[in-house]
């Protein structure tokens, strides 16, 4: 019985002192590669710029980013690998190189397009916890929050809404209200006339003159001037298209094509040029 108890006791005690060590946390990646424009952006702007070594050929913000000549549509694993990073961020998974680069043991995260706000905040946060900066992508999803609101309710709100065409192209393919520059619109009361034209529900529907000239948009945003050099003037002399309110009243907003097409906290600049906009054209 003496014996029986003193096993018992013994093993308690041997249980009590030889607890397993916790297992340390990861060490954040100090090695980062980002193939996609918007995730060099959210990685600088929280605080982890110093951890990325290499970034693709079309990430031309901040202008500090080591950009180099690595594709991000058609990335190529074993240039990448040439870097020995240890992380790398895609948008898509572009030549299947998320199974490539885990064959070769590199860590890949996959941040896809965002479809509205909370997705691209949802994006920043992760981007946060791999890097070790969470505050940092805290304050940066809290001044984004702070500023669209602000932005959102200064916007007069006429009756019925302004519309508004969204140019992707010359082509005339614009954005429906469905996509996430779309939502952006909807926030700040604005009407998409690529709406009714979306029969195929893409999101992208192509446009043709007679539709945007029936449609009469009190705003034109184009997001074309970078990559097809469109400007207000260009606009202007497009057959017919002198007959339109926002040609014809000062509605037509030149923006830079990467503030428009990435969902990181430069959209915050993006709306606020467009409610000036929208302010300029309510208030004539």
């Amino acid at each position: 019985m003496v014996t029986v108890r003193y096993t018992g006791l013994l093993a308690l005690v041997l249980a009590l002192t030889f607890v397993p060590a916790a297992t340390p946390a990861a060490a954040p990646p100090t090695r980062i590669i980002s193939l996609s424009p918007t995730a060099t952006e959210d990685l600088f702007a929280i605080g982890a710029g110093k951890q990325v070594i290499a970034v693709d050929n079309d990430s031309d913000y901040p202008a500090s980013a080591p950009r180099t000549k690595l594709s991000g549509y058609t990335p190529n694993a074993e240039a990448i690998a040439n870097y020995n990073p240890d992380l790398v961020v895609v948008s898509f998974d572009g030549n299947h190189v998320v199974e490539a680069l885990d064959k070769l043991h590199i860590p890949v995260l996959v941040e896809p397009t965002a479809a509205t706000l909370a997705q691209a905040y949802a994006q920043i946060e992760q981007l946060g916890q791999k890097t070790g900066h969470t505050a940092g992508a805290a304050r940066v999803v809290a001044s984004m929050k702070k500023q669209i609101a602000a932005i959102a309710k200064s916007v007069p709100r006429p009756n019925p809404p302004l519309t508004v065409y969204h140019e992707l192209e010359p082509d005339l393919y614009s954005a429906t209200s469905k996509t996430f520059i779309g939502r952006i619109y909807t926030l700040l009361g604005l009407k998409d006339i690529a709406d009714a034209a979306d029969k195929a529900g893409s999101g992208y529907p192509q446009l043709s003159d007679e539709y945007v000239l029936s449609a009469d948009p009190q705003l034109i945003v184009l997001a074309d001037t970078i990559c097809c050099g469109q400007t207000v003037a260009k606009v202007d002399k497009r057959p017919g298209w002198n007959t339109i309110a926002a040609v014809k009243d000062g509605g037509v907003v030149a923006v830079s094509d990467d503030i428009a097409s990435r969902w990181g906290p430069r959209i915050v600049d993006f709306m606020r040029v467009v409610a000036n906009a929208v302010k300029a054209v309510v208030g004539k």
